[in-house]
């Protein structure tokens, strides 16, 4: 056999490199999507401290959709901490559980982090509501402290966080879709239960759905991050089996 007919089948007989499995083939997408949200929030926060141009789309949109009901009352409601945070806590415990039972190595640290995610929010809301000291609609009494808007940040955290821990233990792709769709549904309730209510200007939650990306991208990347070491890990510890069964 000739040198070239062996390198031939050498090369077709070597070992194709493994692609990255499950969510961690989507870690350089998600860290783009980490940058688009968080200079969308610095538009947005310039805009609203310097009252810029964007200030009269806000308003314009605002009386637009502004019709205060029960409705969109209880449609805001829904981004109230008594509300998602226990549905959070909810999930949390399920998925700390279920992969307590099924053996998961370090099944507590994806819960963990994403109840840290939602503890440590309130010290990056209530600061920017301070410092931009942005006024409320007509619905609302006189004061400041509307920017960003701390329901939907909420309602992202809560519901989002929830979602992605709940996503690896879902068997199905139609199950892990509706889980998505809830949540996708349950977070635009809200923001269009606070700007019909007249609680938030449009632009209010607008910075909260980019900071809250931001977030959910670094949970995201933390728990493919994490699901991938466990992989290699587990791929790496020797069998305890030494003979046949």
């Amino acid at each position: 056999m000739s040198a070239a007919t062996d390198r031939d089948l050498g090369q077709g007989s070597a070992t194709p490199q493994a692609r990255p499995a499950g969510p961690a083939r989507w870690a350089p997408f998600v860290s783009f999507l980490i940058g688009l949200p968080a200079v969308l929030f610095a538009l947005i926060t310039w805009q609203v401290v310097d009252r810029g141009p964007l200030l009269g789309v806000d308003r314009d949109v605002s009386h637009a959709l502004l019709h205060p009901d029960r409705a969109s009352e209880l449609l805001a409601d829904l981004g109230n901490v008594g509300v998602a945070v226990p549905a959070l806590a909810v999930v949390l415990a399920y998925a700390a559980l279920r992969g307590r039972a099924t053996g998961v190595d370090r099944w507590w640290a994806p819960p963990l982090a994403a109840a840290a995610l939602m503890v440590v929010l309130p010290a990056l809301v209530v600061p920017l509501k301070e410092w931009t000291g942005r006024h409320g609609t007509t619905a609302v009494p006189p004061g400041v402290g509307f920017f960003p808007s701390g329901h939907t940040a909420t309602a992202m955290i809560a519901y989002g966080s929830g979602t992605l821990v709940l996503l690896p233990l879902l068997r199905t792709a139609l199950a892990r879709l509706a889980v998505v769709a809830v949540c996708c549904a349950l977070v635009l309730a809200v923001s269009f239960g606070l700007v019909r209510r007249g609680y938030h200007w449009p632009l209010d939650v607008a910075a909260s759905w980019c900071l809250g990306a931001v977030l959910l991208s670094l949970l995201y990347l933390f728990v493919a991050f994490l699901s991938r070491s466990t992989r290699r890990s587990s791929s790496r510890t020797p069998s305890s089996r030494t003979g046949p069964s």
